[in-house]
């Protein structure tokens, strides 16, 4: 007896969680919608985690839908295509979906309304295919998450240093409002199952898992219905709806009863885990060529006129899809890209969806008031009950608001997944998770800095050796050089006959010639002249002359010394008289000459 395709398994815990109202009745009763072209469409350069992609088209250029216009640069990156076809217009700086309203390198594609592919080679028997060959596939479709992290799917399939066992497909979905993943189960769970067979083909996985909240039995029902068409095998478990059990860590623990480890990754239990919407980007890339030009946002909201789930194009103005959906802005209290736990309100709305944008949120001011003011924390200790990651929310505040970084890392803050559950909670409406961000990004700075100044300091040893290498190359070449003239020297001296082959030594032997030759006739210098032997005489009598001065200034004031210095005038008395005597003596060999 075959065994069964479909295998329910009992859900297991995980620490903390919410029970926000979920809102997600006012977008999921609706068939997804696709929206029509823009006439222009504005596309960031990086909508991904990791370095920007770097263009390869000209302003002016065209292009076809599919064609690569920038590419993707480093291990961790993604490339940015043409969601259709049509003329490239400016390469600029463009306000982008982001909570600094800060702009950011994109290029601008001016559609030209004809929607024309480039060639297309799918490989729909992907099976025959090896998985390097299907993993460049991925990279060169420039695929990232789709599930609001946006990490480049190519790398999650490249790096693996653990043997994997089970694919996880993550269908959960726990954040309020958000239906994407929901409708695109109900209507395309084929390709969303088939994109799962190749993720484990691709890493090896035996085992599909499904991890699904248990309010979404219609999606749940095609999920089944498709693994079994396809004759997949996949085992089930219905989590009990609870925020966050859509994250990663959480949602492998729910269904396998495994912690991935602190600061560790999910392969390092034998796991990779996907979400449904990638999956389905998966499976469009391998089998049909398609790039990640497009995505299916929820719009919803107590000011949307009609909310629902729409196809996208990426790089379509978040206005254009605002009016589409009947949003009314001015009942609006602001536009938030994601959902209302880890979304952020757009300072601008004219910027451009990105592959990341999952919902936009334009909920009235009743529905969803705005934060209060912070009050102090009064140490309820409610934020750590509700932690999924099992962290001390209270710690990691005081660390991040004293800048404290040392302590907010011994506190694991890389573990925060930034759900916003502690914030949810918080009695005082202390914005925690702006605190987390916060400590995250001063360490990362510090992190790069530091990096930088390894550099720095190794290129800096590096050109000090090389510097000190090249100046003991020199002071050999200089001592080669005067080895090689001294050898020389000797040479020639050998060749002339004048003497010893060493010069050092000839010059050592006329030096000793010369002091012997003063020895043998000490009278052979100049005798001194008339001039010089008066000079001396007088020389000699003004120093004696000086010398009884001091002397009669002694006998008044130091009597002591006078002894002393009647001693020195002796010695002066006598060299006068020397002098004397050869200057008599040189008169008279004068007279005489």
């Amino acid at each position: 007896m075959n065994a069964p395709l479909i295998i329910t398994d009992r859900p297991h815990r995980f620490h903390g969680g919410i029970h926000p109202a979920d809102n997600k009745a006012q977008s999921n009763a609706t068939a997804i919608e696709a929206v029509p072209l823009p006439s222009t469409l504005i596309l960031p350069l990086r909508m991904h985690l990791g370095a920007p992609a770097e263009p390869r088209v000209n302003v002016g250029g065209t292009v076809l839908k599919g064609d690569i216009l920038a590419d993707a640069v480093g291990a961790i990156s993604a490339a940015v295509h043409a969601p259709t076809s049509g003329r490239i217009v400016a390469i600029e700086e463009r306000v982008i979906a982001h909570e600094s309203g800060l702009s950011a390198p994109c290029i601008i594609l001016e559609a030209d309304g004809e929607d024309a592919w480039r060639e297309r080679h799918g490989y729909p028997n992907w099976r025959q295919q090896d998985a390097a060959t299907l993993i460049q596939r991925l990279r060169d479709c420039g695929l990232a998450g789709l599930g609001g992290a946006g990490f480049p799917t190519d790398v999650k399939y490249r790096n693996r240093h653990q043997p994997i066992t089970s694919l996880i497909i993550n269908a959960a979905e726990c954040e309020p409002y958000i239906t994407a993943d929901d409708r695109l189960m109900r209507e395309r769970a084929a390709k969303i199952v088939e994109g799962a067979a190749i993720a484990a083909s691709l890493v090896g996985a035996t085992q599909l898992r499904l991890g699904i909240e248990d309010n979404k039995p219609e999606a749940l029902a095609a999920m089944t219905a498709a693994a079994e068409a396809l004759g997949i095998a996949l085992r089930v478990t219905v989590v009990p709806t609870k925020y966050p059990s859509g994250g990663e860590k959480q949602l492998i623990q729910l269904i396998t009863g495994q912690e991935v480890p602190a600061g560790g990754l999910p392969s390092d239990l034998g796991i990779v885990c996907q979400n449904v919407g990638t999956l389905a980007a998966i499976r469009a890339a391998v089998v049909e060529d398609e790039p990640l030009i497009r995505r299916i946002t929820t719009v919803t909201g107590g000011a949307v006129e009609r909310p629902g789930n729409y196809e996208v194009l990426i790089g379509t103005p978040i206005e254009t899809l605002l009016n589409h959906a009947g949003v009314h802005l001015k009942n609006a209290d602001r536009v938030i890209m994601g959902g209302p736990m880890m979304g952020f309100a757009l300072p601008d709305i004219t910027a451009p969806l990105v592959k990341t944008t999952n919902c936009l949120l334009a909920p009235t001011r009743r529905e969803l008031p705005k934060p209060q003011p912070d009050n102090p924390c009064i140490r309820c200790g409610q934020c750590e009950q509700v932690c999924p990651a099992g962290l001390l929310p209270q710690q990691l505040l005081w660390a991040a608001k004293s800048r404290n970084l040392d302590s907010a890392e011994l506190h694991s803050i890389a573990d925060c997944i930034e759900c916003g559950a502690c914030a949810w909670v918080c009695p005082s409406q202390i914005p925690l998770v702006h605190y987390y961000r916060y400590a995250k990004g001063e360490i990362r700075q510090e992190r790069e800095e530091q990096d930088q100044s390894d550099r720095a300091r190794a290129r800096f040893e590096a050109r000090q050796a090389r510097l000190e290498k090249e100046q003991q190359e020199k002071e050999a070449r200089r001592a080669a050089r005067a080895q090689a003239a001294a050898e020389a020297q000797a040479r020639k001296q050998v060749e002339s006959g004048d003497g010893s082959a060493d010069p050092v030594q000839a010059a050592l032997e006329r030096a000793r010639a010369k002091r012997a030759e003063r020895q043998a006739n000490p009278t052979a210098d100049a005798a001194p002249t008339l001039a010089e032997l008066e000079k001396a005489l007088a020389t000699a009598a003004a120093k004696v002359e000086k010398a009884n001065e001091r002397l009669l200034a002694a006998e008044k004031d130091a009597p002591d010394t006078v002894p002393a210095l009647q001693q020195a005038i002796g010695k002066l008395e006598e060299k006068h008289r020397q002098a004397q005597q050869a200057l008599e003596a040189a008169r008279d060999k004068d007279a005489s000459v």
